[in-house]
């Protein structure tokens, strides 16, 4: 069965709840003093089935001290009811509701003309007429106008009947996308426990479904950075195993208090969304509104979320060096500067009102809900804004997620852009995440490196420094065989991401410009020595050969050979790279002194048997050799299994 969600709006006192109440039995006002006051302060809710159709209705305060939680429940309606009486007509809250509905881009909906037991047909005829003239251009032109009386009940099958056909007309929500669930209420239920509700935005909720409230950094001080579990789910009053977007949703929570969580917060997928103070947005401002000058502390409205806020505009100063203001009815791109974390995504709309007098000045949509913090009084802020820019009624969105992914890309340089974060920040679905990754390097917009995606321009500057880096350091060491993997890495790349440095090393070597190992080096490099290294490095390693297990110190090998000490050393480490000769504790040996001792020592097994032991003392006698040698080669024996240690002597392995 479709389920749709219809929003009340109006002024104060035209009728909304009594509307409501009549429609489903219920009565939406909850609060003591809604009763008492006969107004409504805060959201209510009730539900019914019309024609087959499940209605879940958000009734929502006409007063102005109550736009703030109107504003709260408006934000996740498929269609509005705007409420007009019959007796008074339009007044300055239906402008301002309607407004709000305009803004927010609510995609359909219909007119009430309610208390119409109270008027003439001449005075119902000519209030019509003024709601023709306030929806004239809108998504309510040419909208049901029903008159209806919640008193005597004329009027309510034809308003049910408009309903049932608006409603046909709403698309679905995405039912398989991450999880999002804007709370407006927060109470709790005897027995059941902390219990959560709001209209599912975006994907589902099961039972036993473990979920993140975001941000974590609440209104009431209290800071959560782990998951709480679904105890139970309910849609319409009725518990269900899931509900699905689209539908107005009660969840009972494991794990979190009720004073832990607040309105404004948001039940999400897990590591699906990021905290952020700051957004790129596009701005629409009002007809009827004052200006909204750079800096203007503003209230902004998202979901069930309320913030205080600075709006900056973003573009270059105007003629005489100022920052020109947004003029009524007027479009601007503007970066948002939140006072508190909220969690946004890419195409949410928004509602902006005033500091003070809290009034209703301006809408949008989030262009980019992380932008990267710099300037923006430039004119490459300005084209990186308008690059971001698109419509998000447009059936058809994925050429302008493809460029606004390239333009994050491009800001993300080295660091690489994570994936993941094409959910939130472009509005990715995770199920078509890989084909739009895939899409992006065909189109040559990214190059991807494991998860983080990087512009092909940062990669091929990447792969040209490696080069260059390698060629310098063959032409100052022509006797080393290439620069460490980590050294190379902060040489060319410190600040960059290592998943992207991998990729680069990773398709040098296959393209057989370089070898990889455990240091770099160009594929073309050899070892070039001159003529004056060729004769040190046959000495020394003649020395080292004869010297056997008690090779010579550096300062005699330069005796012997006459080298310089510089030679000698660059000659030392060349023949260490190379293995042939082998560094144990202080003292360099022959390779081939080495595997002659590890076999001899092997073979005492052989004639002595499995009992077979050997101490310094008599290592020193058999090789001939000080205990300044015998020690470490001792040492050496246990660390390659030749031998191992009990007491004073070693057992031959």
């Amino acid at each position: 069965m479709k389920s749709v969600v219809v929003g009340t709006a109006g002024h104060i006192d035209h009728g909304k709840s009594a509307l409501v109440r009549a429609l489903t039995g219920t009565d939406p006002d909850r609060l003591k003093e809604e009763k008492a006051r006969g107004i409504t302060i805060d959201l209510g809710f009730a539900h019914t089935t019309i024609d087959g159709l499940n209605v879940a209705f958000v009734d929502v305060p006409g007063h102005e001290r109550f736009v703030k939680n109107m504003l709260a429940g408006v934000g996740g309606i498929d269609l509005v009811v705007l409420v007009v009486a019959a007796d008074e007509s339009v007044m300055p809250q239906t402008r301002e509701h309607f407004d709000i509905c305009r803004l927010l881009h609510v995609p359909a909906g219909l007119i009430a003309l309610t208390k119409s037991d109270m008027v003439d047909a001449d005075t119902l005829e000519l209030v019509r007429l003024e709601v023709r003239e306030l929806a004239a251009g809108s998504f309510l032109e040419g909208a049901p106008i029903v008159p209806v009386s919640a008193k005597t009940g004329d009027g309510l099958d034809a308003f049910r009947r408009a309903l049932a056909d608006v409603s046909a007309q709403v698309g679905g929500r995405p039912v398989d996308g991450v999880t999002r669930l804007p709370i407006d209420r927060v109470f709790t239920m005897k027995g059941f426990g902390t219990v959560v509700t709001g209209t599912l935005v975006s994907g589902r909720i099961h039972v036993d479904d473990e979920l993140a409230l975001a941000p974590t950094s609440v209104v009431s001080g209290f800071s959560r950075t782990g998951t709480v579990k679904v105890r139970g789910v309910q849609v319409h009053g009725a518990a269900r195993p899931e509900a699905v977007a689209g539908q107005r949703t009660a969840v009972n929570l494991g794990g979190v208090e009720v004073d832990e969580i607040d309105r404004g917060q948001t039940l999400v997928t897990p590591a699906a969304f990021e905290e952020t103070r700051l957004a790129d947005a596009i701005v629409n401002v009002l007809p009827g509104a004052k200006s909204i000058k750079h800096g203007a502390r503003v209230r902004f409205h998202q979901g069930t979320a309320e913030i205080l806020g600075r709006v900056a505009l973003v573009g270059p100063l105007d003629a005489t060096g100022g920052v020109p203001a947004i003029a009524p009815g007027s479009r601007a791109l503007v970066r948002l500067r939140l006072e508190r974390p909220t969690v946004l995504a890419r195409g949410d709309r928004y509602i902006l009102r005033a500091y003070s007098p809290a009034v209703t000045i301006a809408g949008g949509v989030i262009l980019d809900p992380h932008p990267p913090r710099g300037a923006i009084r430039t004119e490459a802020a300005l084209s990186r804004a308008l690059r971001l820019a698109f419509d998000p009624s447009a059936a058809d969105r994925i050429q302008s997620d493809n460029r606004a992914a390239a333009v994050m890309i491009e800001d993300a340089g080295g660091a690489g852009f994570p994936i993941a974060s094409m959910i939130s920040r472009v509005g990715i679905d995770p199920a078509a995440l890989d084909a739009r990754v895939e899409a992006l390097v065909q189109s040559g917009d990214a190059v991807r490196a494991d998860d983080v995606l990087v512009t092909p321009a940062v990669f091929e500057k990447l792969k040209s420094a490696m080069l260059a880096a390698l060629g310098e350091h063959h032409r100052a060491q022509p006797l080393s065989d290439g620069i460490p993997r980590e050294e190379l890495r902060d040489r060319v790349f410190a600040r960059g991401h290592a998943k992207v440095f991998e990729r680069a090393l990773t398709d040098l070597a296959a393209a057989g410009t370089i070898v990889s190992r455990d240091r770099i080096a160009l594929a073309t490099h050899r070892v070039a020595l001159s003529p004056e290294d060729e004769r040190a490095r046959e000495s020394i390693e003649r020395a080292f050969r004869e010297g056997g297990l008690k090779p010579p110190d550096a300062s005699a090998i330069a005796a012997d050979t006459g080298a310089g000490t510089a030679t000698v050393d660059r000659v030392l480490k060349l023949l260490q790279r190379q293995k042939v000769l082998v560094r144990i504790d202080t003292l360099l040996f022959h390779d081939e002194a080495l595997k002659r001792l590890k076999a001899e020592v092997a073979a005492l097994k052989a004639s002595a048997g499995a009992g077979a032991r050997i101490d310094v003392a008599t290592f020193k006698e058999r090789f001939g050799v000080s205990r300044k040698f015998a020690i470490p080669l001792l040492e050496y024996l246990d660390r390659e299994r030749v031998t191992r240690r009990m007491g004073d002597s070693r057992v031959v392995l």
